[in-house]
């Protein structure tokens, strides 16, 4: 039997299990707040006033703060409606409020035209912020994950997406892989176990997952955090090479994850759901002014998750409270302070299914577990970050951020292995895995003059380590399938420290109306340390560039060109005993952007390149490696091409109808190789090379506007390895498939809604990992059958 869920975990179950089940029954029932008629609101900071307003409405107001940093308001005073009090403190601000739903608003800056005609189709130009939450949009308006300026899609010359929080909560999203599932170009393998999952883009693997703008090193192979989506408004996706914004890293995507702030309105959303294989998942959000003036806020979000697995004996438990709060020193100043803790535990994390000796697939029920019963794995992650900005009076700001996290993982498993006698044993093993990482982040940004026109600037430091400590114990050796849980014995402990420093500088040049050009360069000064063993080693003042010109053809569509690097510290040597230079890739991207409807619909199309160079390459010809044979000598002399297309699609078609649609197709290949048969050959087979993905809600009118439909559609190229056994090789793999999910929602009333999430309608049997040897590692994994899950949600 699996241990008990830690204690804290059964408190955040117990607590959000009473507030996210029986809260949608008990509040049902209760009467909206009614709208306030006499007002005495005096003169001063607008977000200040908007949030006594809102308040004293009954009212929910969505904005960040910088939204309304340094606008002062006439105040109210007198009898006034909603919507007629709402215009007299906006007066002269240039701000509007729109209704998301229900008694939901949100702040928005719209553009001087207020809808554009197409055709029949009219959209209301409702401008988008950052802030995705209750905007009820498949888009965004700013980012700043690609150069840390602020740019909206269509100013940003790579290939971006954005995972908004009505995208999440329309597909039930709960961790990171669910995004990753979802996102363009993304593909989320499971080659490395069923609760080993990695992430890839254009060929090459997701080494860097960002918070709040910050770089953390993932290995989902090892000790990677699944985030939680509770505490998320939304996460930033950009594809290709990123090392202006990490640093180190593989050209392949930055997955920035961005945390929910406080709302300047109280708020209160409580979330039951329940699923197939006894999958039971509570949420309650809160989040209010502190002080009567709003300038102290603060907001709570707990999430508990207790589920079994469609494997027999598979069990699941997710835990996570997270507490944020801000505070407005003065009109210009904004200090956040947060803190997480996520508490994850399963029992089936490593091998999948494997194949048999012959290479082909066994074609096992997927309810088959290949684990054993002993077998557990926790982790707990602690993290705490904080944030000051400060806004100066010529729309310049200084940003200073930090982040810690602190995990402790405990893996006991097994993974099935095939010895020459080709009977199937259990290999066990157990690790004690410590990981802190920490992050800091200083930057000024903003405006420049010169040559009569206007420029942007962003200038700053930053620092990242990663102190990676593993305690490994041995099992015994093979076991026979089903034996009790083996001693573990000490086998060795290793640490690792590695720390990272650099500055950075980016700028966006108007050069003409048309026609901007952004221009970034970073240094680094790499140190890895090994605290149990030989192989320290350095990488100084290494020089990443970004280049990238956009030309506006007109209002809506855009043409961009751009170049970005990334390196990657290596530990072989070459035959003067130094170590190779970094690995480089560099990749060239060029493309057409169109933003509709005032930025409520992004399009784009991208051709990209990405040479990844200076990889490690064996010496064919050992003779002048002095610590032959030893250790063999290398030279920096391998090349992997990936070249590629890129479609997306995202936000609005109508006001009632959201989209999010890409296809990507990937053809990465081996250039050059110390193995010269792999040169033209396929740099990863296992990983398809097309893919598409589209996900749609559209909300009913008339008698039916309550009533919302819509579904997701994935779909992937083939995937395959070829496998050596004691017959000759064989091809294994996985045929192209298509899985399609659906969306049902209504909305009870404005208080209440229900939601029911249906995956894999026509229950596909696919392989979502294939096996890549016949004795042991690269495992076959099944997608998920047939699933359902129903949600309650109770918003005030």
């Amino acid at each position: 039997m699996s241990p008990r869920p830690p204690r804290l975990a059964r408190r955040i179950r117990l607590s959000t299990l009473a507030l996210g089940l029986s809260g949608p029954l008990l509040l049902a029932t209760a009467s909206p707040s009614a709208w306030a008629a006499a007002y005495d609101i005096p003169a001063g900071d607008l977000g200040a006033a908007l949030s006594h307003f809102a308040a004293a409405s009954g009212v929910t107001l969505s904005f960040a703060t910088s939204e309304t940093a340094g606008l002062q308001t006439p105040g109210l005073q007198g009898d006034y409606g909603l919507e007629d009090g709402f215009a007299r403190l906006l007066h002269g601000s240039g701000l509007q409020v729109r209704q998301a739903g229900g008694n939901r608003y949100v702040l928005v800056k719209p553009a001087a035209d207020q809808a554009l005609e197409v055709g029949a189709t009219t959209v209301g130009a409702n401008a988008l912020g950052a802030t995705t939450e209750d905007s009820g949009s498949y888009t965004t308006g700013t980012m700043q994950t690609a150069t840390r300026l602020p740019l909206s899609i269509r100013e940003t010359p790579q290939a971006v997406t954005v995972i908004t929080r009505q995208r999440m909560d329309d597909q039930a999203m709960t961790s990171i892989n669910d995004v990753v599932k979802s996102t363009p170009g993304l593909f989320l393998s499971r080659a490395d176990g069923p609760g080993r999952p990695s992430f890839h883009a254009r060929g090459f693997a997701i080494d860097n997952v960002m918070y709040d703008g910050m770089p953390s090193s993932y290995q989902g192979w090892l000790v990677g955090v699944q985030p939680n989506l509770a505490m998320y408004d939304r996460v930033e996706v950009i594809r290709g090479a990123t090392g202006l914004v990490t640093g180190s890293g593989n050209p392949a995507a930055a997955i920035n994850l961005v945390h929910k702030r406080p709302t300047a309105a109280p708020s209160l959303s409580l979330t039951g759901a329940a699923g197939r294989w006894d999958d039971y998942r509570t949420e309650f959000d809160a989040s209010t002014p502190l002080n009567d003036s709003g300038t102290l806020r603060g907001r709570v979000v707990g999430s508990y998750r207790d589920a079994n697995g469609f494997r027999d004996h598979e069990e699941h438990d997710h835990g996570l409270l997270y507490a944020v709060g801000e505070a407005d020193l003065g009109e210009r100043t904004t200090v956040t302070l947060g803190y997480s803790h996520q508490e994850d535990q399963t029992n089936l994390f490593w091998g999948g299914l494997p194949l048999g000796a012959d290479g082909h697939h066994l074609d096992l029920p997927r309810s088959s577990y290949p684990g054993s019963d002993w077998e557990d794995k926790h982790q707990v992650v602690d993290t705490l970050f904080a944030e000051v900005e400060h806004r100066f009076d010529n729309d310049w700001s200084l940003r200073m951020a930090g982040r810690s996290a602190w995990q402790d993982a405990l893996f006991a498993g097994t993974y099935l292995q095939r010895n020459d006698d080709q009977v199937l044993r259990h290999s066990a093993y157990k690790g004690r895995y410590q990981e802190d990482q920490r992050a800091f982040d200083l930057y000024a940004s903003g405006p420049l003059q010169a040559f009569g026109r206007t420029h942007e600037l962003v200038a700053g430091v930053s620092r990242r380590d990663n102190d990676f400590s593993v305690r490994r114990y041995d099992g015994g050796g093979l076991i026979p399938l089903g034996a009790a849980k083996p001693t573990f014995t000490r086998a060795g402990k290793t640490r690792e420290v590695t720390t990272q420093d650099g500055a950075y500088l980016t700028t966006r040049l108007s050069l003409a109306d048309p026609l901007t050009l952004i221009l970034g360069g970073r240094l680094d000064w790499y140190d890895y340390d090994n605290r149990t063993g030989d192989g320290d080693y350095k990488v100084t003042r290494n020089v990443t560039r970004y280049a990238g010109l956009v030309y506006d053809l007109d209002d809506h569509h855009s043409l961009y060109a751009s170049y970005t690097d990334i390196f990657q510290p290596q530990t072989q040597k070459n035959t003067s005993g130094r170590l190779l230079t970094p690995i480089s890739g560099k990749n060239y991207e060029v493309g057409i952007k169109g933003a509709y409807f005032d930025d409520a619909l992004n399009a784009s199309l991208a051709l990209f390149q990405i040479d990844q160079k200076d990889r490690a390459s064996l010496l064919r010809d050992q003779s002048g490696c002095p610590t032959y044979p030893g250790t063999s000598c290398y030279e920096a002399a391998g090349l992997v091409r990936s070249q590629g297309l890129d479609l997306e699609l995202q936000g609005a078609l109508t006001e009632q109808w959201q989209v999010g649609a890409g296809y990507t197709y990937t053809r990465a290949r081996y250039v050059h190789d110390a193995n010269a048969a792999q040169e033209g050959e396929r740099f990863t087979t296992d990983q398809p090379e097309h893919l598409f993905k589209v996900s749609t809600v559209y909300r009913l009118q008339g008698p039916l506007e309550n009533w919302r439909v819509g579904g997701s559609l994935y779909w992937q190229s083939r995937i395959y390895n070829d496998v050596t056994t004691a017959q000759g090789d064989y091809r294994v793999q996985q045929g192209s498939y298509a899985i399609a999910d659906l969306l049902l929602g209504y909305q009870v009333n404005e208080h209440l809604d229900l939601q029911l999430n249906a995956t894999n309608l026509l229950d596909r049997t696919y392989y979502s990992a294939i096996g890549a040897d016949v004795h042991w590692g690269g495992y076959d994994t099944y997608g998920e059958p047939r699933n359902a899950m129903l949600t309650a949600k109770y918003t005030y």
